[in-house]
């Protein structure tokens, strides 16, 4: 199909589902919206988490707390939560020079279990996940992945942009070195995902049915764990210029982008390693995200204006808003497929998060030839202000219905459950619309 008639698909799509235009925004709304994230990030984001998540005892940060905050007892530590909750503190470090004192504390004392108590010392690698201790003892047989080893590297990264902190940066290095030798495919490109404690590849299940850590089948590739590689790779490249860095930091953005996104706006989720792709269903919130960061890493590639990549990241939003888009009260559902509404009306917190990101990183880039992403970007802060966030207790719900409720007892956080994904979009939105109401 042609890009116009595409175009003009999706336009139709949009005028089908009643949008309505906003008056075209000025500074002062720039500045009004920024104000109320910033508050919001201070108040429900970095509040609950900092320095009440700090594990001064056992190091690293604690992971189990319940919808009113109170800590449930667990000495379980996994590498996603520990490096996710590094990677915000180092970024508040950075951007905030008011509380970079603070939370440099906050992102050494994250570095430090990452090096003494996540890192593997024998045979290299983050653990996926440790029982608290000293020493801290291996979980899961001492299973390695793709995805924890990036967010480490991400991490780790992060840590060195804000502190300059040489131990950080070699770390980030490590990893990536061990990543490379253990984990990348040269034949086919992108990385094997699950791995034993001593860095093999594990490429058949142990039974029909078995999953590895993150849901994907032992010996496929994942969509979820490439797109991650891709933000921690860009992030590693810019304060590691190293070749080969970049070289894979290339290759991933041509796999997520020619071979895991498609037609029309939609991401493969699992793959054959020779990135054949596996039927599954379409996930909103990773298609609004990877749309943010294919744009991120191509800025990283010297691509910032490549037809093809801002293509592609529009049509991942425009897909989630045309079919994956509560209309009437704003948010983005969970899950769907190519051609179809939404099959799971549940609105996961993250996915409102990378929804705020992008949609103002597309009126950023299109806003003067449509009012579409900035109309849903006011539609989905609102829904995040008057129902993802617990106005009684702090924080927001990880999840609600499509009524708008929350179920009860659900936990604020856990291993899955961290500031990363609602910390970034604020930092970042909020950076964006200062940038906008300045004019530039």
């Amino acid at each position: 199909m042609a890009w116009a008639a595409v175009a003009a698909f999706f336009g139709w799509m949009a005028m089908s589902n009643g949008q309505s235009a906003a008056a075209a925004p000025d500074r002062a709304d720039y500045e009004k919206l920024a104000r109320e994230m910033e508050a919001n990030l201070q108040t429900d984001i970095l509040a609950p988490w900092f320095p009440v998540a700090v594990d001064s005892a056992h190091g690293g940060f604690q992971q189990e707390f319940d919808e009113a905050w109170e800590l449930r007892p667990s000495d379980t530590r996994s590498i996603v939560y520990q490096s996710r909750l590094t990677w915000v503190a180092s970024e508040v470090a950075r951007r905030y020079p008011e509380r970079a004192a603070e939370y440099r504390k906050y992102a050494h004392h994250g570095l430090e279990y990452l090096r003494d108590d996540m890192w593997d010392r024998e045979h290299g690698g983050f653990f996926w996940e440790v029982a608290a201790g000293r020493p801290p003892r291996a979980l899961r047989d001492g299973e390695k992945h793709a995805y924890g080893e990036s967010f480490g590297i991400y991490a780790c990264a992060a840590c060195y942009h804000a502190t300059r902190d040489p131990a950080a940066l070699d770390l980030a290095k490590r990893a990536f070195q061990w990543l490379e030798t253990h984990a990348h495919d040269a034949k086919n490109g992108g990385y094997y995902e699950a791995l034993t404690r001593d860095g093999k590849p594990i490429l058949s299940p142990p039974s029909p049915y078995a999953v590895d850590a993150i849901g994907t089948r032992y010996g496929f590739k994942s969509m979820n764990s490439h797109i991650h590689l891709l933000e921690s790779l860009t992030a590693l490249d810019e304060v590691w210029p190293d070749p080969l860095v970049k070289e894979r930091l290339r290759e991933v953005f041509h796999i997520v982008r020619d071979k895991i996104a498609v037609f029309p706006g939609c991401l493969n989720l699992f793959f054959t390693p020779d990135w054949r792709p596996v039927p599954d269903h379409d996930s909103f919130g990773h298609d609004v995200e990877t749309g943010y960061l294919l744009a991120e890493a191509a800025n990283a590639l010297g691509m910032h204006d490549d037809s093809d990549t801002w293509k592609m990241a529009r049509m991942l939003v425009d897909h989630a808003l045309d079919f994956g888009w509560d209309n009437a009260q704003g948010g983005f559902y969970d899950k769907g497929s190519a051609f179809n509404r939404a099959t799971d009306t549940t609105k996961v917190w993250w996915t409102q998060a990378e929804g705020l990101n992008a949609l103002l990183l597309l009126h950023e880039r299109f806003g003067k030839t449509t009012p579409r992403y900035w109309d849903g970007l006011l539609k989905q802060w609102g829904f995040i202000q008057r129902i993802q966030v617990d106005s009684r207790n702090h924080g927001w719900y990880s999840s609600v219905e499509k009524d708008g409720k929350a179920p009860a007892g659900m936990t604020k956080s856990n291993a899955w459950t961290d500031p990363y994904h609602q910390g970034r979009a604020l930092m970042n939105s909020i950076e964006t619309l200062h940038r906008l109401a300045a004019g530039k």
